[in-house]
């Protein structure tokens, strides 16, 4: 009988206690199977989601995210031939990402899925879906609140000198540029349950250089934002709040070691 290459995917160590149940060994042809299905079907998945937005929503689109400058009394322009069907293209592909992303989330949980005993399928997931909102929760909070209040800061600092004429392409890169780091930011708490899982970080370490985390915090809020308290406390207030709540959640869901 032909020997066929089996590939076993091995489970990260002391993050999860191991079940008994065995993982079966799968061809190495049939992972390659697997994961083409798995890039076709999330391929299609952002591609149909871009065409609805592009199609249906793209004008909406653009209108909705160049509120903050609207509101303000400033108009976009556009200085090149093709830029506001670039900016166009740019918004609708990030939409349709988004659109598509519960079918690419779910191809790749179907992929994965097997090579997981039952107690790390329900924690995978779990960290899955919290880091998922997390991230979507940073860039709406970062939108709604600390990009306006920038936008605002930064044409406030222009007044005087000249006239606010935003290039539509330009504030596309510079929007995307803003959200992207705070739903990064807003991953702290995964993270930091993460780390205290491998028990590379303690409640009780994070708890000590509290000071200096809160001293950094409003240094940075002071730097991103107007000279004012109640801006800076609006950026540096969801930071603390994340970090107080990474340090309950590494005295919870963190490693125990004996003292």
């Amino acid at each position: 009988m032909e020997k066929r290459d089996l590939v076993r995917v091995d489970r990260p160590a002391g993050i999860i206690p191991a079940e008994e149940e065995p993982l079966e060994a799968m061809p190495l042809l049939e992972h390659l199977q697997a994961l083409r299905k798995v890039l076709i079907v999330s391929v299609a998945a952002v591609v149909i989601g871009f065409l609805l937005v592009f199609f249906l929503w793209s004008s909406r689109l653009v209108q909705w995210v160049s509120k903050p400058l609207t509101d303000s009394g400033i108009q976009l322009i556009y200085t090149e031939v093709a830029e506001a069907f670039s900016a166009q293209t740019r918004l609708s592909l990030i939409a349709g990402a988004v659109l598509g992303s519960p079918v690419v989330f779910g191809s790749i949980w179907w992929f994965v899925r097997p090579a997981l005993h039952r107690r790390e399928r329900t924690a995978a997931l779990a960290y899955l879906l919290t880091a998922l909102f997390l991230f979507i929760l940073g860039v709406v909070f970062a939108y709604k609140f600390v990009f306006f209040l920038a936008v605002n800061f930064f044409v406030t600092m222009g007044d005087g000198m000249a006239a606010p004429m935003f290039s539509l392409g330009k504030y596309v890169s510079f929007l995307f540029a803003f959200l992207v780091p705070f739903g990064i930011m807003f991953e702290l708490p995964v993270l930091v349950v993460w780390l205290s899982r491998l028990g590379l970080i303690s409640a009780k370490q994070l708890a000590g250089a509290r000071k200096f985390i809160i001293l950094a915090v409003f240094t940075v809020a002071a730097v991103l934002t107007p000279p004012d308290v109640v801006s800076q406390c609006m950026l540096a207030g969801p930071l603390l709040v994340l970090f107080e709540i990474s340090v309950v959640c590494a005295g919870i869901f963190g490693k125990k070691t004996e003292d």
